[in-house]
């Protein structure tokens, strides 16, 4: 992989991570495009270097808020933030139960399926709909619906199902503030990828090879800073209900990668 196609992958993980319309699947037809010939196991160390790069986002855009909730739970008390951290880890369980027990599945899913990351980003367009006509409220997270938000989560795990627009698509439609719903989105997938990233190094089935720096670094570096702009981009979106756009975008990509499949 040359120096330009890290780049522009990485700049693809960064605002896709956020933005609500899939960077599995964006990553996966921005592979195809660039012509991508990465054996499996170097692709993936690059996949996982990606989804580093945007959680080390996601810490610096809620820096206040981690540091907040980490003072807080340090206090033994069963404080707001304590509740909230509880909430996280019941989100948690569907995404890591599935992360566990169909892991080689879900790999075998992430193999140029062009058609499957077509059909579930218009499942993608379809929530984001749904979502964007949702009347906003006050409600605040709940564990139910931090559990019900956490299944949305896993169900992202497919290729072409965007996380943040699962989540927040989900939270919005149970009735919850936009913005409350993003936070809680975006909070929620940290240890996730951190877990994710812990596990795939301790494998051993990550390849590197010293060639590979510039294109891993370059990588990063645009995956981070793509990050920040798209993941505070993204919450002012959702408070002001603009996910219909997006909803016309994954639909519009889904039906060209369809078609795709049958006019190779």
């Amino acid at each position: 992989m040359d120096a330009l196609d890290s780049l522009v992958l990485g700049i693809v993980q960064g605002f896709t991570e956020f933005l609500p319309v899939s960077s599995s699947g964006h990553l996966e037809l921005g592979k195809i495009v660039l012509g991508d010939s990465s054996i499996p196991k170097e692709s993936m160390l690059f996949t996982v270097v990606l989804h580093f790069a945007t959680a080390l986002s996601t810490v610096v855009v809620f820096r206040k808020d981690i540091f907040e909730i980490i003072s807080d739970l340090l206090k033994f008390q069963w404080n707001s933030n304590t509740q909230f951290i509880v909430k996280i880890i019941v989100s948690m369980f569907p995404a890591a139960m599935v992360g566990l027990f169909f892991e080689k599945e879900l790999e075998a899913l992430f193999s140029s399926n062009i058609l499957l990351v077509g059909a579930m980003l218009l499942i993608t367009g379809l929530l984001l709909l749904l979502a964007d006509r949702a009347t906003n409220t006050i409600k605040q997270v709940e564990q139910k619906s931090a559990f019900i938000i956490g299944i949305s989560q896993a169900l992202a795990m497919l290729p072409g199902i965007s996380r943040s627009g699962a989540t927040i698509s989900t939270a919005v439609l149970l009735g919850i503030d936009k913005t409350k719903a993003a936070r809680f989105s975006f909070l929620m997938v940290i240890p996730l990828i951190f877990g994710k990233i812990f596990k795939d190094i301790l494998s051993g089935e990550l390849a590197y090879s010293s060639s590979q720096f510039t294109s891993l670094s370059l990588g990063f570096i645009a995956a981070f800073f793509s990050g920040l702009i798209a993941c505070t981009w993204m919450i002012r979106l959702v408070k002001k209900s603009q996910l219909k756009y997006f909803a016309i975008y994954c639909a519009a990509v889904g039906l060209v990668a369809i078609m795709s499949t049958f006019f190779k």
